[in-house]
């Protein structure tokens, strides 16, 4: 296993890993900040000084609620819903390249400190997979770049899953790894030809 960042300066987001096999994209979220300061941007956060006023807040109003079966159940209700908040939330996204068999998307959500709670993968087959691609489009205001993998699905029609849909990487970290995946998975080494496998 090897793992490198391939783009330390401005994007250490972005890390690489060779397995015997297969090759991992891993885009963690957080990034350095724009102003070229070298502060980081968490887009997880732990606790904060807000979150840790909650149990404290709470044991000052507990014996008012305890009367009250609707306060009681609102109370806690509010406590599950902020730890939910805070273990749902993205840690990092990856892609996957098994050159012989497929891609993997993977997204890895939980608390920032633990390992992942959660994990979704989407896994499409190489015999499916008709292209990965760099593509654009609109989030509010602004134009953003996105990786797609162009693929056919049962129905014969031509679907489209995004790949770091989550935490929509800027356009160095995805031509990194658009070139990674098109090398692995698309480029005929005997005859130097991009081909569909």
């Amino acid at each position: 296993m090897q793992r490198t960042r391939p783009l330390p300066d401005c994007h250490p987001e972005l890390s690489i890993t060779e397995w015997p096999g297969f090759r991992e994209y891993r885009v963690e979220n957080w990034r350095l900040a724009r102003d070229g300061s070298g502060n980081v941007v968490c887009g997880a956060k732990s606790w904060g000084w807000i979150d840790l006023c909650l149990p404290v807040v709470i044991s000052f109003i507990w014996p008012r609620f305890r009367s009250s079966t609707m306060l009681c159940a609102f109370a806690v209700l509010s406590v599950g819903f902020t730890i939910y908040c805070r273990c749902a939330q993205v840690l990092y996204e990856s892609v996957l390249v098994f050159p012989a068999y497929g891609i993997q998307l993977e997204t890895h959500w939980g608390y920032p400190l633990l390992k992942p709670l959660f994990v979704s993968r989407r896994f499409i087959h190489a015999s499916l997979l008709e292209d990965f691609v760099i593509n654009e489009g609109f989030r509010r205001w602004n134009v953003r770049y996105y990786l797609a993998a162009v693929h056919g699905s049962s129905t014969d029609k031509i679907a489209l899953d995004v790949a770091f849909e989550n935490i929509l990487p800027h356009f160095p970290v995805l031509l990194e790894v658009y070139q990674g995946v098109q090398e692995l998975m698309f480029y005929n080494h005997t005859d130097n030809r991009h081909t569909r496998i």
